[in-house]
């Protein structure tokens, strides 16, 4: 369990294919508190560690994540958003993200907003909805709904935000991760199984 506020900016090192699967090598500044076994969020795909040195960390992508994410894309020396999964107890300063990405988007609008940066992204509608003033989750970051329509979404960020995740690398037709509304998902699942699709 996430909360969608990015702790940290990881740096890919290395990336190694072997059959179907995808073996990152990530740089970060928390490596020496994490051990094998542990959940990290990377652009909001939650990601088991399988290895540790000094200074990287090494997690696997199987064929599944690699189909509904943008991993496909990352490269040596990209950043990465990074979160550890919550403690029991904290605070819930974004909201409900399981790290699931659910599907992909495409950044289609960068507006500088005399103090934020407003950014657009257009998806492919799959039964997934943003509500206005609702949550999403781009690439692994907890953010607020503007301009919600069907297939397509904004959201404002502000210069914190802009400056400490991926934001400020993100450019126009960039592909990006999305993760729903939890609560959303379910209340969309039941209406389904209400009408018997």
């Amino acid at each position: 369990m996430f909360t969608g506020i990015v702790e940290s900016l990881g740096t890919i090192k290395k990336i190694t294919k072997e059959a179907d699967n995808l073996h990152i090598v990530v740089e970060a500044d928390f490596t020496n508190e994490i051990k094998i076994d542990q959940s990290v969020a990377h652009n909001g795909i939650c990601l088991t560690v399988v290895d540790i040195t000094d200074k990287t960390y090494t997690v696997t992508a199987i064929k599944e994540t690699i189909l509904k994410t943008n991993i496909a894309d990352w490269q040596e020396n990209d950043e990465v958003n990074l979160e550890r999964a919550m403690k029991l107890g904290d605070r819930l300063d974004g909201h409900i993200v399981q790290g699931h990405v659910d599907q992909t988007a495409v950044c289609t609008n960068i507006e500088n907003a005399n103090g934020s940066t407003y950014f657009t992204f257009k998806f492919e509608y799959q039964g997934n909805l943003t509500i206005e003033k609702g949550s999403i989750t781009v690439n692994g970051t907890s953010l607020t709904v503007v301009n919600s329509k069907i297939d397509e979404f904004s959201v404002a960020i502000i210069p914190y935000t802009f400056e400490n995740t991926i934001f400020k690398n993100t450019k126009l037709n960039d592909k990006v991760n999305l993760e729903f509304d939890i609560l959303g998902k379910y209340i969309t699942k039941l209406e389904q199984h209400k009408k018997g699709i």
